[in-house]
């Protein structure tokens, strides 16, 4: 009887018995604190689950979203915009009392911050300055607009500018020259269509700081007068200049007279013959350059 009661047993029980896996911990995902970023593998119904930003205020943004705007640098290559309707910081560029506003294709001085010291206008297609432009800015030291279609600039559009040290109207379009600020110690108009008679004969007389005053590639006929004992470097090269006088450098009625500070004049490309002119330069450290033969 107990060996029928055995073999029930072993015939019953033991294939159970051995039929069963051994318990095993399922895996869990593990996730970096306060991020979506999954650590471990995850099943499909997990990345379902996760392939949801549950933000803190309720609105679901898909993953999708989420990578491609931390991750895909193709999406932040936006052009830049020309819209010149902008606010000046936003069309230009400010930084620490600099504006650059330089080939964005403006055609006009765009408003500027009160605290502006220096004004970057270069190759753009400003046509006029306007008194009203810097009627309220104080604080500039330097204005370059070089490169521009410049034809006009209102009597006065500088005046208030006292301060103002530098100023370059290079490459325009200018037939005379403005009133020029006070405190100016470079000028530059190279490359405009200025003639003499743009220029009136006190231009520069009071302008006791202007040490660089580039005319170069103009229409000048004659040497601009009343230059400034504090000038160092003049450039009128490539004009129409055919003559000038012992007083356009010097003084005839003083032998002795010497001008100290200036280093350079350059009037090359000028259809003048230096040469038939040597009491003119009687006064000058160094003799201009040009033609003398």
């Amino acid at each position: 009887m107990k060996t029928l009661q055995t073999a029930f047993f072993l015939f019953v029980f033991v294939p159970l018995v051995n039929a069963a896996p051994p318990i095993q911990q399922e895996p869990l995902p593990f996730y970096e604190y306060d991020t979506d970023v999954t650590m471990g593998s995850l099943s499909q119904q997990d990345y379902e689950i996760q392939s949801k930003d549950i933000r803190k205020d309720g609105t679901n943004t898909s993953l999708d979203t989420f990578l491609r705007l931390q991750g895909d640098d193709s999406e932040t290559n936006v052009q830049p915009t020309k819209d010149t309707n902008l606010p000046t910081c936003l069309l230009c560029v400010c930084l620490s009392g600099s504006v650059y506003c330089e080939e964005i294709d403006i055609e006009a001085v765009p408003p500027l911050p009160k605290e502006t010291a220096y004004l970057y206008a270069r190759f753009n297609k400003i046509k006029r300055i306007a008194v009203s432009d810097f009627a309220d800015i104080t604080t500039l030291r330097r204005i370059d607009f070089s490169g521009n279609r410049i034809e006009e600039i209102e009597d006065g559009a500088f005046s208030k500018l006292l301060l103002l040290e530098e100023l370059s109207l290079a490459e325009n379009r200018l037939l005379k020259l403005p009133v020029l600020p006070p405190k100016l110690t470079t000028f530059n108009a190279n490359q405009n269509r200025i003639k003499s008679r743009g220029i009136k004969a006190n231009a520069f007389k009071k302008l006791t700081n202007l040490a660089y005053l580039y005319l170069g590639h103009n229409a000048l006929e004659s040497v601009p007068l009343n230059l400034p004992e504090s000038l160092r470097i003049l450039h009128l090269q490539y004009n129409n200049i055919t003559t000038i006088t012992d007083d356009t450098f010097c003084k005839s009625n003083n032998t002795r007279y010497i001008r100290t500070r200036m280093d350079e004049i350059r009037m090359e490309g000028n259809p003048i013959l230096l040469a038939k002119h040597v009491n003119a330069f009687s006064c000058l450290r160094t003799l201009p350059v040009g033609t003398y033969y």
